[in-house]
């Protein structure tokens, strides 16, 4: 299909197979329908996925002194402009839970679950919303106004991009009332975004547009006080947006590599562009990591090599084609052998500096990077945990060599050298007691330990037959033969700023249990997994740098009320609000986790949402809805301030199923047919940054 045609659900290659997660037209478009191809991972490995949460206030991200057990994770939140608040939705009724949050700063009472048919944003009573800002809105004095009718890729680049996903709002030292909200934007929906054509001209322009959409947004905001909702600067000094086509420059022990080089980068120090970008995670010295998840679905290669193979690289035309417009989205070009190579990695950006060069990290590995999240360990050392967002695959843990500095310029350096890891699962119970149902075993809990297997450790590569540069551009490869456990997708990987303790959300996995792949095991007890779960990681001698660990699964989500393999901790069921498809995860200042999920209502019905989940005490296990995104949206990068009264999330492809002609989502601006739409608003939906505060 053209990227600018609408296509019938029934033409797109996942329709009827998404079940257990989204819609078939994210699949084709954010992941090249990647479940539909072979499994990647053909190995007898165990199985494992997602991400859990952890969130540091972002006032102490500049400053941070020699050493100390200092943790932070990787929230995600975001801003924006103009409002259109919905109505806040009742408590929950006898069924689903209720009762008052117990946030400090943030007591609410939880939403009902909204049925995924309802194009609005909802938040509990006492609180409203209004977006920070929009995809489309001039980020430069010199940029145009958004005009959806009249787009053109020198507008994009100057204005926010596409489809956003992790965001963080770092306020300023001071008294509060200036900060930066930094945003990942993933992929795009052309069906969307464009309106019909077969002219070639016109989707050659289409697409450098939706490269020009990709890649990651840096704005200035501003308020008059704390506590009070954000706008963003036009033409702020901080102000940038990094796409498909800006130079980025590699490090690491791979830096340089044969493995990296093309004709266009010939000696494999620097590339162009970064895609994919889906979570991330904010640094103790005021960076931003972003991670570069489905980079496969942008490529076109001979798809014949276990390299290939491994990564999903195809011999078929790219998702958005454009291999018809640059000769490197098509690895059989001569000289482009590597292209694909120079994507799936972890990319950090300065925030501070637009002039500043991005780089990508060698040394922590290439896959499908969900995000990294770090903690700075007693030593002063970073720890940075990372998920591999595919069926089947693994969790992984960065150690750098160097310390923490009080000296900035050396912090930045931190992630370009150190020891990378591989987890291995054992569960406590015995293999007849999981059996895939998702029924607890005997000692009444899902748990175990766990060992980091080493892959590259003091600069040398612990992989037989792989050199150092190989097990970081191949790293798949690498955790195959060492036997990492396989799991359910882990996206979302955080540590726990108050306990240390790391949280990985694994979205879900339908294929878990099918003829040929992965059987049930403990910290993956369900086949087939629609409804995903959440892992509680302990470090022994809660140590960042240990290499074995407890775990326990905190939650096996689904909706009590029609799912009997749910699992809350040992809290009672009837009294949680309903959850599927944990995504991202963050903290709030008293620990409290904070789930946003991606594909409940292909499995529960409801509107995706924000959740938080009390970790400890009495109502460990309680989980409690606190927003609902629209139709068809996905809930992403939350970022929780609540000292500050102020919670932040991304809406990523709201009214995805639509067309041009035909949205089924309004949201944010709200402009309903026969009616005039305001200065920069118009009447079709725009991924956005949304604040949601007290009234």
């Amino acid at each position: 299909m053209t990227e600018t045609t609408r296509t019938p659900l029934s033409l797109l290659p996942m329709y009827g197979h998404t079940k257990g997660k989204r819609s078939p037209v994210t699949c084709h478009f954010k992941c090249g329908n990647a479940c539909l191809g072979e499994t990647c991972n053909t190995t007898d490995n165990e199985y494992f996925r997602d991400v859990a949460a952890a969130a540091l206030s972002r006032r102490n991200v500049l400053g941070l002194g020699a050493a100390g057990a200092v943790l932070i994770a990787a929230g995600s939140a975001a801003t924006g402009g103009p409002a259109a608040a919905a109505p806040a939705a009742s408590a929950l009724p006898t069924g689903h839970g209720h009762g008052r949050g117990n946030v400090g700063r943030l007591p609410f009472t939880a939403i009902t679950p909204v049925d995924k048919s309802v194009d609005a944003f909802t938040v509990p009573a006492g609180y409203t919303w209004s977006p920070i800002i929009r995809w489309g809105d001039p980020l430069f004095a010199d940029a145009p106004a958004f005009d959806l009718q009249h787009q053109t890729p020198s507008a994009q680049k100057r204005q926010f991009g596409y489809n956003n996903d992790y965001t963080d709002v770092i306020v300023d030292h001071g008294n509060g009332r200036s900060g930066i909200l930094v945003c990942n934007q993933e992929y795009v929906n052309p069906g969307i975004m464009f309106p019909a054509t077969t002219d070639p001209a016109q989707q050659a322009t289409n697409r450098a547009i939706a490269r020009a959409a990709h890649g990651m947004s840096v704005v200035e905001l501003t308020r008059r006080r704390t506590g009070r909702p954000w706008s963003y600067t036009v033409g702020g000094r901080r102000n940038r947006r990094v796409d498909a086509d800006t130079t980025f420059a590699f490090d690491g022990p791979a830096a340089g590599s044969a493995l990296l080089r093309t004709v266009e980068h010939a000696d494999g120090t620097t590339t162009r562009g970064t895609i994919g970008n889906c979570s991330g995670g904010t640094t103790p010295w005021g960076t931003v990591l972003s991670g570069e998840e489905n980079f496969n679905g942008y490529f076109r290669t001979p798809g014949t090599s276990a390299e290939d193979k491994r990564y999903g690289l195809m011999d078929k035309p790219s998702t958005y084609g454009w291999e018809a417009d640059e000769p490197r989205w098509d690895t059989r070009n001569a000289g482009y052998e590597n292209a694909a190579h120079q994507f799936g990695w972890i990319v950090e950006i300065d925030p501070q500096d637009p002039t500043s060069t991005p780089v990508k990290h060698t040394a922590m590995g290439r896959f499908k990077h969900e995000g990294a999240n770090v903690r700075v360990d007693g030593e002063g050392r970073v720890v940075a945990y990372m998920g591999d967002d595919e069926k089947f695959d693994y969790l992984y843990k960065f150690v750098s060599r160097r310390r923490v500095s009080r000296n900035r310029a050396e912090n930045l350096k931190l992630l370009s050298e150190g020891d990378l890891f591989v987890a291995k699962f054992r569960g406590d119970s015995g293999a007849s007691e999981i059996d895939g149902s998702g029924r607890l075993p005997a000692d009444g809990a899902f748990d175990g330990s766990g060992m980091w297997l080493p892959l590259v450790v003091d600069g040398r590569s612990q992989v037989s037959g792989m050199s150092v540069e190989e097990v970081l551009v191949h790293t798949r490869l690498a955790a195959d033969q060492v036997g990492a456990t396989k799991m359910d997708r882990c996206e979302d990987v955080q540590p726990n700023l108050l306990t240390g303790k790391v949280y990985v959300a694994c979205t879900n996995n339908s294929d878990r249990g099918k003829t040929g792949k992965a059987g049930a095991d403990e910290v993956n007890p369900r086949t087939p997994n629609r409804d995903g779960h959440i892992v509680e990681l302990t470090e022994t001698g809660n140590r960042a740098a240990a290499t074995t660990f407890r775990w326990n699964l905190l939650l096996v989500c689904g909706d009590p009320a029609t799912n009997t393999s749910t699992y809350f901790s040992g809290f009672p069921k009837e009294k949680v609000s309903p959850i599927s498809c944990p995504d991202n995860v963050a903290f709030d200042s008293t620990g409290n986790l904070w789930i946003s999920t991606d594909g409940a209502p292909s499995t529960i019905g409801y509107n995706d949402g924000l959740f938080k989940v009390t970790l400890e005490g009495r109502e460990r296990g309680r989980v409690q809805q606190f927003l609902s995104v629209p139709t068809e949206a996905e809930t992403c990068g939350p970022v929780i301030h609540d000292r500050d009264g102020m919670v932040y999330v991304a809406v990523q492809h709201p009214g995805e199923e639509g067309s041009f002609a035909a949205q089924h989502s309004l949201f944010p601006d709200y402009v309903r047919p026969g009616t005039s739409p305001r200065a920069g608003q118009v009447a079709a939906p725009r991924p956005s940054v949304v604040q949601v505060h007290r009234r």
